[in-house]
């Protein structure tokens, strides 16, 4: 079933697809200083809220939330329902808990999910299937695969991992397996899928027990990034590691982000690896982690007491041989929000709330304004304030970068069931795109068209590849750059398996009739880039392309 509703707006120039511690604090930037980026409501209701997203190759957007709020409103076509014995509030249901968003034609059709999603992780495999895990009730073993297709649907196996998980996260490893970490009383890890039928099911990880508070549990979905020697940096509650996963060892304790208060669900800040210049003589890795909660913040909601949420972002290069936490303030306070990665390399902070934590009805004082990090401006003048939002997205919203450079932000639903009258944040079903600066009708005639190679392109690790270009104003050659971009599975305010790749670039050829061609290196390992599918941009003074779909194997 397809329902049709707005047209999809972008601006006049665009299509949808066409183009297709040191511990110091840095000034807080005035929220007057700057103000950009334009929204638009793209779907009232989508039937169901965006608790889970993940864009796949085929710029559509797979959105799901948990099957046990009850009847959601959208209902399954063909008259299918759901018979679940196991369900705890609605055994036989008709309606959708997952849906399929189609950027291009602003559409939407309902996907059929059997067992319960409900915080569950996942990540998209090497071919492009959504490789979904975990989640509650009958749920929590689950593995659920999506192959993107105009017809597909959910395929699951509801005992499919060694363990309960629930709040765990994800990750891709370069051999094109997942690494699934933690959840709530799950201080392991295993492997999807298993090398062979002998493989030891779960590998244990005591760094999830000794972070773990509680009754607040601020290790849940810990922050986990591919470090570029291979192993992970695994980030839960204030404390963070460098984890060789292959021998189950640690090779590094980072020192405690300063403050130590938890940044991790529910004290919910969130966290990106910073891109890599594969550029640079030597490739550096950095971390940046901002908002949460102060220690307590979780236990006091109970008391229906919101202590103010933390307006610090802790930076920390994590393969320096002493590495330490560099902080910096944000002009506002924030618990709940989502870190995006755009395709300039600058970072998106966006949703959340400025009282409380994460949980039921636990947030207070909706955070309206995003943010733009911009990582590589000196420190005091890294933060510039964005437009507002009108809608608030708290507890259980998401956000995912598209193809064409907009931001899809939905969800917003801390209730335990569909709520929409009678509450301080009515259950939210809508669907937003946050346009930043970069897409305004000013820069149109900066910004890059990829004409070659075409979307779909299949690379090879270190190969030269030409990409072919045009720009209708006058070019800034020593401002043109090419990036990759791995589209995370984004959920509770983490956006597992993002990843920037700023390619080595080697010359600049002007064609003539604005249209030039630069060469550039792919990466030369899948430690830098594990195989699958990534976006690729040209980004000329920060304005970035429409990106193409590639796929490195």
């Amino acid at each position: 079933m397809t329902l049709q509703f707005s047209s999809l707006f972008l601006p006049m120039t665009l299509s949808p697809l066409l183009f297709p511690v040191l511990f110091l604090f840095a000034a807080m930037a005035s929220p007057s200083e700057a103000a950009g980026g334009q929204w638009q409501l793209l779907q009232k209701s989508i039937g169901i809220v965006s608790m889970h997203m993940q864009l796949m190759q085929n710029d559509r957007v797979v959105i799901f939330d948990r099957t046990d709020f009850g009847l959601s409103n959208l209902t399954l076509p063909n008259g299918r329902c759901r018979h679940n014995p196991k369900e705890m509030v609605v055994k036989t249901d008709c309606t959708a808990h997952s849906v399929e968003y189609d950027v291009a034609s602003n559409t939407f059709r309902a996907l059929f999910v059997q067992t319960n999603v409900w915080c569950s992780s996942g990540a998209v495999f090497t071919d492009g299937r959504l490789i979904q895990t975990g989640g509650f009730n009958d749920g929590d073993r689950a593995v659920r695969i999506f192959n993107p297709c105009p017809t597909c649907d959910w395929t699951e196996n509801d005992s499919g991992l060694a363990d309960r998980r629930w709040y765990a996260t994800n990750h891709i490893l370069p051999d094109g397996r997942q690494i699934i970490i933690g959840g709530r009383r799950a201080f392991n890890y295993e492997f999807y899928p298993k090398n062979d039928a002998t493989a030891k099911n779960t590998y244990s990880l005591p760094f999830l027990a000794q972070t773990n508070d509680r009754g607040a549990e601020n290790n849940l979905y810990p922050f986990v990034f591919l470090n570029v020697d291979g192993n992970l940096f695994i980030f839960a509650n204030s404390k963070s590691i460098l984890f060789d996963y292959n021998n189950n060892r640690v090779l590094k304790t980072y020192p405690e982000i300063p403050g130590g208060d938890p940044r991790c669900y529910p004290s919910t800040g969130s966290a990106v690896l910073l891109p890599l210049n594969l550029q640079a003589p030597s490739i550096q890795a950095e971390v940046l982690v901002c908002g949460g909660a102060p220690r307590g913040s979780y236990q006091q909601t109970s008391r229906r007491k919101f202590l103010g949420a933390l307006n610090t972002c802790g930076r920390i290069k994590i393969t320096d041989p002493n590495p330490q936490w560099v902080m910096e303030t944000m002009p506002r306070a924030r618990v709940m929000g989502d870190m995006i990665t755009l395709p300039n390399g600058n970072v998106l902070i966006i949703n959340g709330a400025s009282l409380g934590t994460a949980g039921w009805e636990n947030g207070r004082n909706p955070v309206l304004n995003p943010l733009i990090y911009k990582a590589n401006s000196p420190g005091g003048s890294r933060f510039e304030l964005q437009n507002p939002s009108n809608i608030p997205r708290m507890y259980h919203s998401t956000a995912v970068l598209l193809r064409d450079g907009r931001v899809l932000v939905g969800g917003s639903n801390p209730h335990i069931y569909y709520n929409f009258t009678n509450v301080l944040f009515p259950t939210e079903l809508s669907l937003e795109a946050f346009s930043p600066w970069y897409l305004d009708a000013e820069f149109a005639s900066l910004r890059p068209n990829i004409i070659a190679p075409a979307s779909q392109f299949k690379l090879k690790y270190n190969q030269k590849l030409s990409v072919r270009f045009q720009v209708r104003g006058t070019l800034a050659e020593n401002k043109v750059s090419v990036t990759m971009l791995a589209p995370p599975f984004n959920t509770h305010s983490f956006s597992m398996n993002q990843r920037l790749l700023l390619l080595a670039t080697s010359k600049l050829t002007n064609l003539g009739r604005s249209t030039y061609e630069i060469e550039v290196t792919t990466p030369f390992s899948a430690i830098l880039a594990p195989p699958g599918y990534y976006l690729l941009f040209v980004v000329h003074q920060e304005i970035p392309s429409v990106g193409i779909w590639v796929q490195i194997i």
